[in-house]
């Protein structure tokens, strides 16, 4: 599948089957993350990858009880090891290195024919408790990873005329 297809087609999964995620795949898919730009370089980051069926369940519990979590086999968790950084555009480090490394794993992802949801509402202290992150450290996101046990439609998408501008903003 090319960078296109995978583009085209992925989507977030709310229902996974319990097939195991092939260990293969999932380094495929970590290294995409690993090769993902981020400022400087820096790499200010870490990737908890949990598996057990019991930690799943807690973090679905500290994920607003968003059950689906615990249907997947595998969890990915997004953590930040520098969460003052700002670059200088003012803008946090790790809100868009994150970013565009998760958005690498969810893209291949795709193109194993596997399925993600990018999850943002979680309680981060819980979730440190559980995964056992220190205070110093910012839980960004975490993504479920599975097979997708469900084949909704594709959501509908502004057209570009409505997202882009040219030379100067416009509303």
């Amino acid at each position: 599948m090319d960078v296109y297809e995978a583009i085209r087609t992925r989507r977030s999964v709310r229902a996974y089957q319990s097939t195991p995620v092939p260990e293969d795949a999932l380094n495929r898919i970590l290294e995409s993350a690993r090769l993902a730009p981020s400022a400087g370089n820096r790499q200010e980051w870490k990737f908890i990858v949990v598996k057990n069926p019991d930690t799943i369940k807690k973090i679905a519990e500290a994920a607003n009880n968003q059950q689906f979590i615990s249907q997947a086999p595998v969890v990915i968790v997004a953590v930040s090891l520098n969460p003052d950084r700002v670059m200088s555009c003012e803008v946090p480090a790790y809100a868009v290195d994150l970013a565009i490394a998760v958005d690498h794993i969810t893209l291949s992802a795709t193109a194993e024919g596997l399925g993600t949801c990018w999850i943002g509402a979680f309680s981060q202290s819980k979730m440190k408790e559980i995964l056992g992150v220190p205070d110093k450290y910012k839980i960004v996101t975490l993504t479920p990873l599975g097979y997708p046990a469900d084949s909704p439609r594709p959501k509908m998408r502004k057209s570009l005329e409505e997202i882009v501008c040219y030379e100067k903003f416009t509303e």
